[in-house]
């Protein structure tokens, strides 16, 4: 999960995840607070990060896959293109 957010003069951008197998990201929001916890499978908090939300301007979810997926929506590169 990628939190950019307005640090006043600048844009500042933070990760947060899961670094481990079996681990996931959650966000809560309330009270004009975001807060976006790894935790572990059996639910325990690992890190957490915590957000005023009218400061953040994108909240970015990578796919959890190393592999790459524009490969499949645009295929592999022709012979023909070159």
């Amino acid at each position: 999960m990628e939190i950019v957010i307005d640090a006043g003069d600048d844009i500042r951008t933070y990760e947060v995840m899961a670094t481990r197998n079996g681990r996931r990201v959650e966000i809560n929001t309330g009270r004009n607070i975001v807060e976006v916890t790894e935790v572990t499978r059996g639910g325990t908090p690992v890190r957490k990060a915590r957000f005023m939300a009218n400061r953040i301007l994108a909240l970015v979810e990578h796919p959890a896959t190393d592999r790459n997926i524009a490969q499949e929506v645009v295929g592999p590169p022709s012979l023909d293109s070159v």
